[in-house]
């Protein structure tokens, strides 16, 4: 199957995706959430579009490698963004985001 090539970056799109939902269902939680308004954006942005990657890169889509360097953008400016939070779910999601980053930048390499 043409989609295994992608399994690493596959994965690590889903863990991002799921971890950045968690962050904005948390960050809603949080006692300043106007605080928190760019982090649960970029979160709910950055889920989409790992979703989106992953599902072009199980379909092996031609347009897989530009699919795959908006997500690895988006993702660095995510763990950016939930790393100037202390929060233990921003930390967990700037580390799931920056993991992807790198997988998808292996990927288009």
């Amino acid at each position: 199957m043409s989609h295994q090539k992608y399994r690493v970056c596959i994965d690590a799109c889903q863990k991002c995706a799921n971890a950045c939902d968690h962050c904005s269902t948390a960050c809603l939680q949080e006692d300043n959430v106007a605080m928190m308004e760019r982090c649960i954006r970029l979160d709910i942005d950055c889920a989409a579009l790992c979703r989106f990657a992953a599902a072009a890169m199980a379909r092996s889509s031609e347009h897989v490698s530009d699919i795959c360097q908006l997500c690895a953008e988006l993702c660095e400016a995510c763990a950016a963004e939930c790393a100037t939070h202390e929060h233990d779910h921003c930390v967990e999601c700037a580390d799931a985001c920056r993991s992807c980053a790198q997988a998808c930048q292996a990927m288009v390499a």
